[in-house]
């Protein structure tokens, strides 16, 4: 079980995603693997979630050498993404969302994408400079 108190103090970057596998979310996260130490920069903790299970994330961060966090919104299945209000009841999987959550754990930004488009790391990062500038 992870938590979002265990990354207080830090920003946190939440990435919710349709599903391991699939041609637009493997460029996603790809994306995010390539400018992880520009997210770290900004001492952001990037956390991938989708409705997959956890051995699929396994086998989905080591075919694509990953090196953040794949949490699974498996069981019950989206209550995360409902949380957030990015399920997608009808299809059984989350939005392409973006959540940038400050120190406090308060949302600062989000985005959701149409579902085909990689949303890319644009509103991240200007999110991430503005809770910088900040000191948030």
């Amino acid at each position: 079980m992870v938590s979002l108190n265990h990354f207080r103090g830090r920003p946190v970057i939440l990435v919710f995603y349709p599903a391991d596998w699939s041609p637009v979310c493997g460029d996603q996260v790809v994306l995010y693997n390539e400018i992880l130490p520009i997210f770290e920069e900004y001492k952001a903790q990037l956390l991938g979630i989708s409705v997959d299970g956890v051995w699929c994330h396994r086998a989905f961060a080591e075919a694509n050498n990953l090196d953040f966090p794949l949490l699974a919104d498996f069981e019950p299945k989206g209550a995360v993404a409902r949380a957030y209000g990015v399920y997608r009841e009808k299809d059984g999987f989350s939005e392409r969302a973006l959540f940038v959550i400050d120190a406090k754990g308060v949302i600062r930004w989000s985005y959701v994408s149409p579902i085909d488009l990689n949303p890319g790391a644009n509103g991240i990062l200007a999110n991430l400079e503005a809770l910088q500038t900040e000191g948030g």
